[in-house]
């Protein structure tokens, strides 16, 4: 006898959208005169970027969700994600959303270089409209045991790396922050091994989960939480999910992230999630839902496994947890 067995990602389907309605959903909003409550909402702090104003790209939204990616858990309020962040450049605490709006968007530019067949500067804008947007529904767990699940906007990683041609040679992507002194206080703090640097295998960047999100909740994706474009890799911890996107390099040699620098006994460069492996100073058996006083077990891959254990499968003595 055939059993079927659900995934931890996977929903009934009577809790799916029904995708005719998901297609209509801007013809739904007009219909019903909300346009302008949007529109109003995105004047308020933490939404600056959904303004048609202040981000050109805002016609994009909401893009078609991909019901390939689901959760097990409702999606986290709007209010908890865009507000509790983490954004070192403005800030070594939760609450810098308000900070994070001085980040300048406009104009913004991609430079992709390293071991590829070009090097080149891509203005972001022209950039997001090349790239087939979707929406995921994914999982966060960061590092620090709390963990949201939200709706990103944006494409496949792997239509970035298409886009760069990189060399054969090349094993691996590494991206940097936008580093502005004029804007991100946080630069001032020496000690930190600025600019923000994070990397992965040419594997995992073209693995169908990691994804490069220029949209949350329907709308741009706000300063605080990576404008305009950031890494999403759900089966790691949130630190390589690296904000605000400038540099992306390929290369030979593998890099060593923000983190890591700061403390190689704590963070290292594969950083996926295991609640097995504790953190040298806390659990990672559980964690905290945001928004709420719920703690769930963590799970292997933050659930992605069928998705991401074979990248693995022949890295015997890599430390590849944490």
């Amino acid at each position: 006898m055939h059993v079927i067995r659900k995934k931890g990602w996977e929903l009934p389907e009577s809790a799916a959208t029904d995708e005719s309605v998901f297609l209509r959903r801007r013809e739904l909003v007009k219909a019903m005169g909300l346009a302008p409550a949007f529109l109003a909402a995105s004047s308020l702090p933490g939404f600056a970027a959904a303004d048609p104003a202040a981000d050109p790209t805002a016609d994009l939204y909401p893009v078609m969700q991909n019901l390939r990616y689901r959760l097990d858990r409702p999606v986290t309020e709007e209010k908890w994600a865009t507000t509790y962040n983490n954004f070192y450049e403005f800030g070594s605490h939760k609450q810098i959303s308000g900070a994070a709006q001085a980040l300048k968007i406009r104009p913004w530019t991609v430079t992709f270089g390293g071991l590829v067949e070009k090097e080149m500067t891509v203005d972001f804008d022209t950039l997001v409209r090349q790239m087939p947007l979707e929406e995921r529904l994914y999982r966060h767990r960061c590092v620090e045991a709390w963990s949201m699940a939200v709706p990103w906007s944006g494409f496949p990683m792997k239509a970035l790396v298409d886009f760069a041609k990189p060399l054969s040679g090349a094993k691996y992507v590494v991206m940097q922050t936008q580093a502005d002194k004029e804007t991100m206080p946080g630069l001032k703090e020496f000690w930190y091994p600025w600019p923000y640097t994070e990397g992965l295998s040419i594997e995992e960047a073209t693995n169908e989960l990691a994804f490069i999100a220029t949209g949350l909740y329907g709308k741009p994706v706000p300063r605080q939480n990576g404008a305009p474009l950031r890494l999403v890799t759900p089966w790691k911890y949130g630190f390589k999910c690296i904000k605000s996107l400038v540099h992306i390099t390929f290369t030979d040699e593998r890099p060593v992230g923000y983190w890591e620098k700061l403390q190689a006994a704590e963070y290292g460069f594969w950083a996926n999630v295991n609640p097995e492996v504790p953190h040298a100073r806390w659990s990672q058996a559980d964690e905290r839902v945001l928004g709420t006083d719920e703690r769930v077990p963590t799970l292997l891959y933050n659930g992605y496994t069928e998705f991401v254990a074979d990248l693995y499968k022949d890295m015997k003595g890599e430390k590849l947890f944490m």
